[in-house]
C-alpha cells in the first residue's frame, strides 16, 4: 500500500512542462509518480522517456493508445493513419525505448490509502483509446466499467485532456488532465491522491520559454507550430468536448 500518489497523463513528448511538475513539492514527496499513458507520442520523444526513467521505481507508466500505436509504426504493423508527430516520433525511438512501450501495462492497480485498490487506465479500464467525458452518460461509464468488481472503487483515466473529479454510480472517477497537451487552460495539469483526498493541480510556468525550450529541443519539423497550439492551450475544454462526445450521447 502506498500512502500517496501523483498522477501525471498525456505528457506527449514536451519535456519541460514535465519538469516543471516533476519539480513540484507534492511530486517529489508523493510515494509513487503514476503517468497513465500518451507518454512518448510528441516533439521530444526520448528525452521524455529517459527523464521518467531517471525517477526509478518511483514511477509506473501506464499504456496509452499513443504509446501503443509508436510500438506498431517501429515494428512495421499496420494502423490506421497516424497524425504527423506520432509517425515523427516512432521514428526517434530506439530499440530499448520501443521495448520499454510495449511492457507497459494497462491498467495498472495498486492500493492506496483511503481509496483501497485503484484502478489506473489510460480511456478506460478495458479499452486504452475509449472516450468517456466528464458529462458521458451512466450508461456510457457503466459499459467502461463493465470489467471491473466492486473493490475497484476509484478509477483514474486519462486520454481526453481535461481534468476533472465526479462519482459514477458511486464510484469515483479521476482524470488529471495533460501535461503536454492541455485543453482548457494552459500549465502542467495532474492529480495528487493521498490519505483519501483527491486534488486537482496544475503547476504554472514561463508559457514562452516553455514552447521556446520545445522549439530548440526537438527536430520535429513543425515543432514550433505544435508547441505553440498545445502548450499554449488553444484549443478549450468547450472545443474538445464537442469533438469528443460520441454522436449518440449528444442532446437531440
Amino acid at each position: 500500500m502506498v500512502s500517496s500518489v501523483a498522477v501525471l497523463s498525456d505528457v506527449h513528448g514536451v519535456l519541460p512542462v514535465l519538469e516543471a511538475v516533476l519539480a513540484d513539492p507534492s511530486v517529489r514527496e508523493a510515494d509513487l509518480i503514476v503517468v497513465t499513458g500518451d507518454i512518448a507520442s510528441g516533439p521530444q520523444p526520448v528525452p521524455v522517456l529517459e527523464r521518467l526513467c531517471a525517477e526509478g521505481e518511483r514511477v509506473q507508466m501506464v499504456k496509452g493508445n499513443a504509446d501503443r500505436e509508436l510500438v506498431a509504426l517501429r515494428r512495421g504493423e499496420q494502423i490506421e493513419p497516424p497524425d504527423e508527430v506520432t509517425l515523427w516520433a516512432a521514428a526517434q525511438l530506439r530499440e530499448e525505448h520501443v521495448q520499454l512501450l510495449d511492457d507497459l501495462p494497462h491498467p495498472f492497480v495498486v492500493t492506496v490509502d483511503g481509496f483501497g485498490p485503484v484502478v489506473f487506465c489510460h480511456g478506460s479500464p478495458r479499452r486504452d483509446d475509449e472516450l468517456v467525458l466528464v458529462d458521458s452518460p451512466l450508461s456510457r461509464w457503466a459499459a467502461a466499467f463493465a470489467e471491473l468488481t466492486p473493490e475497484h472503487r476509484t478509477v483514474v483515466c486519462g486520454h481526453t485532456h481535461m481534468p476533472f473529479v465526479r462519482l459514477v454510480d458511486r464510484r469515483l472517477v479521476i482524470n488529471p488532465g495533460s501535461i503536454g497537451m492541455p485543453y482548457g487552460r494552459p500549465g502542467g495539469s495532474w492529480a495528487l491522491l493521498e490519505h483519501g483526498s483527491v486534488s486537482l493541480r496544475n503547476t504554472e510556468l514561463d508559457i514562452d520559454a516553455a514552447v521556446e525550450a520545445v522549439a530548440n529541443g526537438s527536430a520535429y519539423p513543425h515543432r514550433q507550430a505544435w508547441a505553440d497550439e498545445y502548450l499554449r492551450a488553444v484549443n478549450s475544454d468547450a472545443d474538445a468536448i464537442a469533438a469528443f462526445t460520441p454522436e449518440g450521447d449528444r442532446p437531440v
